[in-house]
């Protein structure tokens, strides 16, 4: 799936129409976001963790390295991988400890392995003055959350 998102309002709408199509129950799930440094990956992060329920400050995880986020149905985790040189790494990072979890994870491309592993791919790149975001599905279950926002965007055309 393919958008054009000319401006921040475009990418808080975009996360808020996912957040509405994924299942209630997210634990497990991991949605890797790609993208050049300034590419808008904490940004549409910062929007979909809005989306999904929290209200307040969402900082980068830039210096922590995991922001959590513990919600009524779900507890997701910010991850900024940026300065983590290996997949041993993840281990220090507690990774399988935020297995109850949504991971949310930027720079994920620092650990190659963790794609097998991923539900959703967000790659973002640089178009004009906006972004151009293509949103993949890694898993069969994140299939079915791509149909759906597909279908919902048709409909919204429709209208």
């Amino acid at each position: 799936m393919n958008r054009y998102l000319p401006d921040p309002a475009a990418t808080d709408e975009f996360a808020a129409q996912l957040s509405a199509v994924l299942p209630a129950d997210v634990a497990g799930w991991i949605m890797l976001l790609e993208g050049e440094l300034g590419a808008g990956k904490s940004t549409f992060a910062r929007a979909l963790i809005h989306a999904m329920g929290h209200e307040g400050a969402v900082p980068s995880p830039t210096y922590t390295l995991v922001e959590p986020y513990q919600l009524p149905a779900a507890t997701i985790y910010h991850i900024d991988l940026y300065r983590i040189s290996d997949e041993e790494e993840l281990q220090f990072l507690g990774w399988t400890e935020l297995e109850d979890g949504f991971r949310l994870v930027e720079w994920p491309q620092r650990v190659p392995g963790l794609r097998q592993s991923a539900d959703l791919l967000l790659h973002l790149d640089y178009v004009d003055h906006g972004r151009h975001a293509e949103l993949l599905s890694l898993s069969e279950r994140a299939e079915k959350v791509i149909s759906r926002l597909d279908e919902d965007s048709d409909t919204q055309l429709q209208d």
